[in-house]
Parts: structure tokens; C-alpha cells; sequence
């Protein structure tokens, strides 16, 4: 007897079996996948629309022909007549399952709209952009010294601006001669200064004296989601920031799942690269929305992103990075025009890249080196960008050693449960009573503790939808710190916790975290949970740790956690669970996204792309996959806080139980001695 087709949703990972003509909507909602919709299924509202997706997809074990979904009805063709429906996308509510197939929900399709948690850092940068205003008056065309009306313009600029050797592109020269004249002979010009490789440039031109602003775009393009910072290039300020998620979800959440798309599906890379520039143009479109300009005036662009990211947008195959000696195509910064990407900003705007330092440590660490300058400290600095791919920096002034360490997605909530991403009703600070096991948390939206008064009011727009990335760290920490979970990840019963909240799940014990209410079940923490982020933590420490054998230290001075999420982590929950050294807890801090932080100082600062280019190419790279230690401290690592190394600064602060589960009983403490001597 034959299956059921699958249906498998991202980003949620949610799946299961339907029968053949049940619409895309009725799986989502039985499924519990966060898809939107107001006119009940009637095809009015569009809120549904998702983006089925088709080839080979060995992660989830599936193949989805073309015709995995019902074809195109009269209902999505008058809506597209009427409003248009984007390329690709389906209406939830019309297409029906016919076949395996796996479905994006996107962003704007989600009840619970993504918070991309990436904002624009405070940060003093010397203002030095490479796109500047010039106005000038030029000489009129004369019967007896005939020349060109460009001539003339580069002339005046020339004489009037020292500025030299300055070329133009073919719409200058199609629009010059009616502005010029519309100006009366002066004109306000927008010229790209040039740089290693090109000579300045005429980008743009308005008759007479333009006092509105120039823009360039910041942009931190990660796996999971892209931020962007819009500034104004006469100021430096920030007029916008925005993000969205990362359309190439939909191919793998991980870099690796992504690399095997490619290899997989003979347009793979093509289709990643296309998905990956249309979300691009998206956040132009938005982020010039909200700041109420014409995208047209965005100028310059720079990007960091990871190797994959970096190949993908390029239209280059990953294929070579996803198998040793992972040779990147280029390591330099490149310098390209918006055009070459079909990126729709000015049609004379230039892309800047920053290198890449290897073969999976991309040009967001060459920013976060630029924003935290570790080559620049005079005490140890171990600076962690953390991500779907953790880019790790140690170094002070006499040298600086880089490795990016594979975390997967489990610090941002997938492989969890009950793990979402950060939106409003999402879980992300949690504390459990040592003595009496119980819990209080708070979620996204709300600055209220679950146990106080007036919570539920807060919360009544939202509900409790989850737990994200710094929710499941504090959870597991608390977890650990109340003698619920023992050293090496396993959860106790309730005999051996003294808590009813500690329930058999299966094999193993999960622990109730909210009991949940008429809207939404219950939310536990299970063994297969802590797994997950014991192998994210691991991975992560493991990085740290190989730098440190190489540098010949025990210990940091000071610890940087960078990035998204790495600007929400408690210090004192990351080092229980050992995903950092251990270190004074004043010595921890969070430098927010220092990637979009150096981004930013390479758009606003011309010197600082030669800077980081000479910084880059003194970063000694260390590749994690061919290091046999990095195995050695992985195994090590796995236990929380470590199962060798002793954290005596943590535990001078926080009261570790040392239960051990897996014998069974009691307190365990001989066995938890016992355990740890083996593993050493």
C-alpha cells in the first residue's frame, strides 16, 4: 500500500503525510506551520502565498517532480491579474498536494513577522566615502575652441576640484547635453573617487546646485538572514535599517545543505544565486521605503558574507567548498558594478566585497576584524561571531589566527522543538528556581516575567509561540545550574529531580518549560534538544580552543561575542553551558553585529578597505576540518561545562551540581568524578 505524499515545510522543518488534493494550507494548519491567512481560503487575500521548490533534497530525503502540486487554477490567475503573484510563488489556499514536495512559507507570509535582530552599532568612523558631490560651473561650448561638452566637465572638474583623470559611462553622456543646459552651464556631480583598480567616475548629474544626499547600503549577508544599514554618505548617519530572511532557506539552513543542493541539482547554484540577489533587490526596495528615498540614489554597496554566501552571490559553484582542500574561487576584496550582480540600485553604483581570509572564513570575519581590531589590542582577545557558521578571531598586536567552526542552526532555534526564530512570543529569557524547580521566563514583545502580575495581558497579542536562540541557552544553562540536567546532557526523572516537571518522553525525560494555554500546548525542553545545542556548543568551543593550542595559551584576556545573536547571549549562561573559555564575566562582552559594524566602516571609509585588505593578508588561517585536535576538544566539549577542563572562574561564581542520570540515581556525585576521569 502506497504512502501518503510528504510534505515538508521551511523554514519550520515541519512535515508529514497528506492526502492526495489536500491544499497546502489545510497541511500548514494541521502541521502548526506558521502560515497567514484572513479570507478563509477563498483566494482573496493572498496571505497564504508560498514558494514550492522542486529538484532533489537529500537533507529531507525527498524528490519533487514538477508536478507535486496541482496546476496553476482560475483563482491564482485572476489574483495575478489583478495584483500579481510573484515568480515562482503559489496560493496556499488553491495549489494542492499531488506529490512529495517542499514548501517555503516566506517572511511576509508568517503570522509572526521575523525580528531580524541585526542593528546598526553606535560607532565613530572617520567619514571618507568614495562617492562625493561636487558642483561646478563649466565653460560653454565656443566656435573657435571646439570641444566636447564631457571635455569641458571633466575640465572644470580638473581645475576646480584638483580631480583627475575622470571617466563616464554611457548614460552620462545620453543625458548631459539637457542638463547642462537645463543648469545654465553648472551642475551638481555625483563622482565614485576611484581606488586601486578604477579611475573616479561620473555616476550622476543634476542642472544646478542639488542640496538632497547620496545614499550607500551596508549589507551583512548571512545564511539565515540579511541586514542592511542605509546611510547617507554626506553625514555617515544611519537613515535606515532593515532585514529579511534569507530566501535561500528554502535550499538548506546550513551552508552544507546548501553546497549538496548544488552538486545535486544541475541548476542548483544557479537558482541559489537568482534567489539570493531577487531578496536583495527586496530589501533595497524596502529599506528605501522606509526611509522615504529613491532607490535610485543609492550609490555604493558594500558586502561581507560568508564563502558559500560570497560564491553563491557571485554565480560561482560552492561545489569546491564543500570538499578539502575548500579552495574559494577568489580570497580578494572585489570590486564590481551594481549591474553585474542585477542589482536594481543606481545603474552606476559599485559593489564592494571584502576578502575572504580561507576557505570557510569569509569576508564577514575580514569585517568583524575591521570593527573589533584585534590586531590593534594590547591584551588577549578572543572575539566569536556567532552564526550558522561561527567565525572565530584570536589575536592582540603581534598577531592574529582566524577558523570558522560548522554550528549549525540550533543557536537560532531550528533542531529544536519547540525552537523559532526571533519574533514577538518567542521565549528568550529564562530562570529556574534551584530549589523548587520552577520556571519564570520572558518573551519577545514583552517586559514582563512570565510570573508576574499583568503578563497575560501583555501577551494576549502574541501568545507564547516558542523559544529562540537565547531562550534555548538560558534554558539549558538554568537547566544545568538547578541540577535538571547533569553534565553530559541527559535530563533526570522526576524522583531523581524532585520535580513533576521532569516527564518521561520516550526513552529519555523532557522538561516543562510552560504548561501552555487554549491557543498554544505546552513548551518542553527534550534530551534530543540539549543534544543539539551540546553539539552546536561544541563545535563552537572546539574553534576556540584549537586557536588557543596554536597560540600556546590556556586562557584569554577577554572574550567578544559578535554577531546577531551573539549580541543576546548571557555571558554567564554561555560559559555554563561551555560554549566560551572560561574567563571573568566582566571580560565578556557583546560587540552587537560587528560584522554590519565593519560593513559599514568600509562604505563610510575609503582607507579602510586598503586597511583591511593589509589586516587580512596578515591573519594566519587555521582549517578546523584537517586538525585532529578539534575532534579531541569536540568529545571534550560535549559536556557542560567541559569534561576536562576545570572552569575554576565560573565555578567561583555559579554552584554546578554534578547529578550523573545515567546511573540511574541518587546525586550522583561519585559518578559524575568518575565519568569525568574516563573521558580525560
Amino acid at each position: 500500500m502506497s504512502q501518503d505524499p510528504l510534505v515538508v515545510f521551511t523554514p519550520s522543518g515541519k512535515r508529514g503525510r497528506f492526502a492526495v488534493g489536500t491544499p497546502i494550507l489545510t497541511a500548514a494548519r494541521k502541521l502548526g506551520v506558521d502560515l497567514d491567512s484572513v479570507c478563509g481560503g477563498r483566494g482573496i487575500c493572498s496571505k497564504c502565498q508560498v514558494t514550492p521548490s522542486y529538484g532533489e533534497f537529500s537533507k529531507h530525503g525527498v524528490t519533487v517532480a514538477e508536478d507535486a502540486l496541482s496546476e496553476w487554477n482560475k483563482v491564482e490567475q485572476r489574483y495575478d491579474d489583478i495584483r500579481g503573484l510573484p515568480k515562482g510563488r503559489r496560493l496556499g489556499c488553491q495549489a494542492t498536494v499531488q506529490g512529495d514536495v517542499v514548501i517555503d512559507v516566506p517572511p511576509e507570509s508568517q503570522v509572526h513577522k521575523q525580528v531580524v535582530r541585526k542593528r546598526a552599532e553606535a560607532r565613530d568612523i572617520t567619514l571618507d566615502p568614495l562617492v562625493k558631490l561636487f558642483y561646478v560651473a563649466v565653460e560653454e561650448p565656443d566656435m573657435h575652441e571646439p570641444s566636447g561638452d564631457l571635455e569641458r566637465l571633466v575640465l572644470a572638474l580638473k581645475e576646480q576640484w584638483d580631480l583627475e583623470d575622470v571617466k563616464a559611462d554611457l548614460h552620462i553622456l545620453q543625458g548631459l547635453q539637457p542638463v547642462l543646459r537645463k543648469g545654465e552651464w553648472k551642475v551638481t556631480v555625483a563622482v565614485h573617487l576611484g581606488d586601486d583598480e578604477n579611475p573616479p567616475r561620473i555616476m550622476h548629474l543634476w542642472p544646478g546646485y542639488y542640496d538632497g544626499a547620496v545614499y550607500g547600503v551596508a549589507i551583512d549577508l548571512g545564511s539565515t538572514t540579511i541586514a542592511a544599514h542605509l546611510c547617507d554618505l554626506a553625514t555617515g548617519e544611519v537613515v535606515a535599517s532593515s532585514g529579511l530572511m534569507n530566501p535561500q532557506i528554502r535550499f538548506g539552513e546550513d551552508l552544507m545543505s546548501r553546497v549538496s543542493y548544488s552538486m545535486m541539482n544541475p541548476s542548483g547554484a544557479q537558482e541559489m544565486t537568482d534567489a539570493v540577489r531577487e531578496g536583495l533587490n527586496a530589501l533595497f526596495t524596502q529599506i528605501a521605503s522606509d526611509a522615504e528615498i529613491d532607490k535610485g540614489l543609492i550609490m555604493d554597496v558594500v558586502v561581507v558574507c560568508n564563502p558559500v554566501m560570497h560564491h553563491l552571490l557571485l554565480g560561482i559553484d560552492p561545489f569546491e567548498l564543500g570538499q578539502a582542500p575548500f579552495a574559494l574561487a577568489t580570497s580578494n576584496a572585489l570590486r564590481l558594478r551594481a549591474d553585474d550582480l542585477n542589482l536594481s540600485v543606481h545603474h552606476s553604483a559599485r559593489v564592494y566585497l571584502l576578502p575572504c581570509i580561507a576557505g570557510h572564513v569569509g569576508a564577514d570575519a575580514a569585517a568583524v576584524a575591521l570593527s573589533e581590531a584585534p590586531d590593534k589590542s594590547d591584551d588577549l582577545v578572543l572575539v566569536v561571531d556567532v552564526g550558522t557558521n561561527a567565525e572565530i578571531l584570536l589575536g592582540d598586536k603581534t598577531g592574529v589566527m582566524a577558523c570558522s567552526s560548522p554550528t549549525g542552526p540550533a543557536f537560532e532555534g531550528a533542531q529544536i522543538s519547540a525552537g523559532q526564530r526571533a519574533a514577538p512570543g518567542a521565549i528568550e529569557r529564562v530562570e529556574i528556581d534551584p530549589a523548587t524547580k520552577e520556571p519564570r521566563f520572558k518573551v519577545i514583545g514583552s517586559d514582563l516575567w512570565s510570573t508576574e502580575p499583568g503578563f497575560d495581558v501583555a501577551i494576549a497579542t502574541t501568545g507564547v509561540t516558542g523559544i529562540c536562540g537565547s531562550g534555548i541557552i538560558e534554558v539549558i544553562a538554568e537547566m544545568r545550574m538547578a541540577g535538571l540536567v547533569d553534565a553530559g546532557g541527559l535530563i533526570g526523572s522526576p524522583e531523581q529531580t524532585g520535580t513533576d516537571r521532569c516527564f518521561a518522553d520516550g526513552r529519555t525525560y523532557s522538561y516543562r518549560l510552560w504548561d501552555g494555554d487554549s491557543d498554544n500546548g505546552p513548551i518542553a525542553v527534550t534530551n534530543a534538544d540539549i543534544r543539539a545545542i551540546q553539539m552546536a556548543k561544541a563545535a563552537l568551543y572546539s574553534g576556540a580552543r584549537l586557536l588557543m593550542d596554536k597560540r600556546g595559551v590556556d586562557a584569554v584576556d577577554r572574550v567578544v561575542l559578535a554577531g546577531a545573536f551573539g549580541a543576546h547571549i548571557s555571558a554567564k549562561h554561555a560559559m555554563v553551558l561551555g560554549m566560551i573559555p572560561d574567563c571573568p564575566l566582566d571580560k565578556v562582552t557583546s560587540a552587537g553585529n560587528a560584522a554590519g559594524t565593519g560593513a559599514r566602516i568600509a562604505l563610510l571609509n575609503r582607507a579602510a578597505r586598503a586597511e583591511i585588505e593589509e589586516t587580512v593578508r596578515k591573519i594566519q588561517k587555521i582549517e578546523t576540518a584537517v586538525e585532529p585536535r578539534f575532534q579531541e576538544h569536540f568529545v571534550n566539549a560535549s559536556a557542560m561545562p567541559n569534561a576536562v577542563e576545570p572552569f575554576p572562574i565560573l565555578r567561583s561564581i555559579v554552584t554546578l551540581p554534578d547529578p550523573s542520570f545515567n546511573s540511574g540515581g541518587g546525586d550522583g556525585e561519585d559518578g559524575g568524578r568518575r565519568r569525568r576521569r574516563r573521558r580525560g
